[in-house]
């Protein structure tokens, strides 16, 4: 464990000292007053609306922004380190494969939750503090849970990044990659869910179709703030197959956790066969 921790407390300090924790803290913060705020706009409405609907949107925003900077911070974690050559300098310590992969995504992990706690709590405080007749208590319950899940998201694109990491040997083809996945689980997925659904005419299992939402983490991450707050009108386009959907808020919670549970689980079985 405290070689585990040794790496961990590496991964951080190269994230404060390139400015990593701060400049995603930073941009997190900014957008979500600005969202907080002027989410409404478009409706003629300036100012603060209320916590669902900022919840709401700032989910919406999650999406493109944390698992594109989950995939950029990570991706070179490994392939990095074996075009830097260090990779077979650290092999030769006494240091486990599993040690130096679950120690580095410690270090990523706890950056990208360090600067959403901090981005996303600044902004949770100084609406607290700034809009009038707010429930202190709604918005903090919220506030914590849409954090959560948003840790829970980019933890799991950072393990999706590991993936890549320790199966190529080109950074930047493993830039690449992490782009294509973004691509795919962002803008692609829902696209085709919704070509199938047209496709099919009706013909695909109504008690199939809910359970394809669970294919994308990012679909999960909407739901799970979403169906928080019981509001099921919002859910539009794809996510209205979230309403059939069997499984509760804890259900999602799980599905979240084992979206990077599971990749990482293979990006140790794919480190452990990499020739060195």
């Amino acid at each position: 464990m405290n070689s585990i921790w040794t790496i961990a407390r590496k991964e951080l300090s190269d994230s404060l000292r390139n400015r990593w924790l701060m400049a995603i803290a930073l941009v997190f913060a900014i957008l979500a007053l600005g969202i907080a705020w002027f989410g409404a706009a478009a409706s003629g409405q300036v100012g603060y609306a209320s916590t669902p609907a900022t919840i709401a949107s700032l989910a919406s925003l999650g999406i493109f922004l944390i698992p594109l900077i989950a995939l950029l911070l990570a991706y070179d974690a490994i392939v990095g380190e074996e075009e830097g050559g260090t990779l077979l300098l650290l092999m030769t310590y006494p240091l486990s494969r599993g040690q130096l992969l679950f120690g580095k995504f410690l270090g990523h992990g706890l950056t990208l939750a360090f600067a959403t706690l901090i981005g996303f709590g600044v902004a949770g405080v100084a609406i607290a503090l700034l809009v009038e007749d707010v429930g202190v208590g709604a918005l903090a319950a919220a506030m914590f849970r849409f954090i959560l899940s948003s840790i829970l998201l980019g933890w799991g694109f950072i393990a999706l990044a590991y993936m890549i990491s320790v199966r190529v040997s080109e950074k930047p083809i493993a830039a690449g990659m992490a782009l294509g996945i973004w691509f795919f689980f962002v803008l692609v997925f829902d696209l085709m869910l919704l070509g199938t659904l047209v496709a099919s005419e009706g013909k695909l299992s109504p008690e199939l179709l809910p359970w394809l939402l669970m294919l994308n983490p990012t679909d999960i991450y909407r739901l799970l703030n979403i169906v928080a707050f019981g509001d099921g009108a919002q859910l539009s386009g794809v996510l209205s197959l979230g309403k059939d959907l069997p499984v509760g808020a804890a259900g999602l919670w799980f599905a979240l956790v084992l979206w990077f549970v599971t990749p990482l689980a293979g990006a140790w079985a794919l480190f452990r066969r990499r020739r060195i």
